[in-house]
């Protein structure tokens, strides 16, 4: 009896531990406070797990349709239009999934074909790249401005051929927290116009926008939302990371295509946490107070943060802050990350983790969507350097 596990020519085969895990498991092993993983340590809103549980006890416990419940898309809809100004229509061009990460890979099944170019501006968050290539599509790697992150419109240009498929953005920015604007979107909507290229616009920190910048949602811009997949997250706005619950608005033509392989993928997304969420959108201040909310927990940690001699790149957007560490160590930002962690018990993510090169540039990541106790602990701590 041949018992031998046949050889596996792996899809990915560059794809390995990712660092978060590894800081994790390190931050578990030294007792560090981890603000590496993006997520909060703090609970959601008492009632939003109520509205879910009388979904729950109401009986809504089967398959629901697999485009998502209406009333969840309704809401869906209804908040975009309000905020940005955009119609989509319910029925047609707005899906539930289950989380963004799923959203992002659906719409790349979608529309690349293999050999398809597929833009994406480093550092990036981590599942683009094998999500294009699991495609079988060619990953163009143009890189943002070191330093302060912003796009680079010329070199984003020169990276267009007439294989490019799509460009994949993402805004407010997952690792620097740079923050899209007007005028680079329109930059943007101008280059692509006489193109067929396609938008996947990444934005689940789209209610993370501080000191009074809008959120420019492609939506907001006819000509980006005439091609745009544009995503979302339930979890980033409402504190619910563990649920995986995301949206994808988009023009019908784009919609049906997404459709198409959502069906074949996830199907769709559990029904009593569509219902809680329909429930809990009904009030819109959770998400139109959510920037003043981690704008104070963003303010806190920078102030304690001015006690280190960490210089401290702008934070725009999202729940993260990045320093330089030049004037704190001559280590590599993965081995400076590792010592933090073990040395002076504060987890943080280098940013070469989000380059395909690993690019060093002296920079982590920390997350401060914490409470306010583990942030005083980890400034406290960090107060060293």
């Amino acid at each position: 009896m041949n018992t031998r596990t046949p050889v596996l020519k792996s899809r990915l085969p560059n794809v390995g531990t990712t660092i978060f895990t590894v800081m994790s498991a390190l931050a578990a092993e030294k007792g560090a406070v981890n603000l590496g993983q993006g997520f909060p340590d703090f609970d959601c809103d008492p009632r939003l797990v109520d509205a879910v549980t009388e979904a729950m006890k109401k009986g809504l416990n089967q398959y629901p349709p697999m485009t998502g419940v209406p009333v969840l898309r309704e809401a869906v809809a209804a908040k975009v239009s309000a905020l940005y100004g955009h119609a989509y229509d319910t029925t047609s061009e707005i899906t539930i999934t289950a989380g963004a990460t799923q959203a992002i890979l659906t719409a790349i099944l979608a529309i690349v074909h293999p050999g398809d170019e597929v833009i994406v501006l480093e550092p990036c968050y981590d599942s683009y790249v094998p999500n294009i290539e699991l495609a079988g599509g060619v990953v163009v790697r143009v890189p943002l401005t070191p330093g302060t992150f912003r796009p680079d419109f010329d070199k984003i240009a020169a990276a267009i051929t007439p294989k490019t498929r799509a460009i994949l953005i993402n805004s407010p920015h997952n690792p620097s927290g740079m923050v899209w604007t007007k005028a680079e979107m329109q930059q943007l909507q101008d280059l692509l116009d006489p193109t067929d290229i396609l938008l996947i616009s990444d934005e689940v920190y789209e209610h993370m926008v501080f000191d009074g910048r809008p959120h420019e949602s492609a939506a907001r811009f006819p000509g980006l939302a005439a091609r745009a997949f544009i995503v979302s997250s339930f979890g980033k706005t409402y504190h619910v990371t563990g649920w995986k619950v995301g949206y994808v608005a988009a023009p019908a033509p784009l919609t049906a295509e997404f459709r198409k392989v959502h069906q074949f993928n996830v199907f769709t997304v559990n029904t009593p946490v569509q219902y809680g969420l329909a429930s809990y959108m009904a009030d819109p201040k959770p998400y139109l107070e959510l920037p003043a909310f981690y704008q104070r927990k963003r303010d806190l940690f920078r102030e304690g943060l001015k006690r280190t001699k960490f210089c401290m790149l702008p934070g725009e957007g999202t729940y993260f802050q990045c320093v330089d560490i030049s004037a704190v160590s001559d280590l590599g930002e993965a081995e400076f990350c590792k010592w933090l962690t073990s040395e002076i018990g504060v987890a943080a993510i280098p940013l070469s983790a989000f380059y395909g090169n690993g690019f060093d540039q002296r920079v982590v990541r920390f997350c401060f969507a914490k409470k306010d106790e583990t942030l005083h602990t980890a400034l406290d701590r960090l107060a060293k350097l």
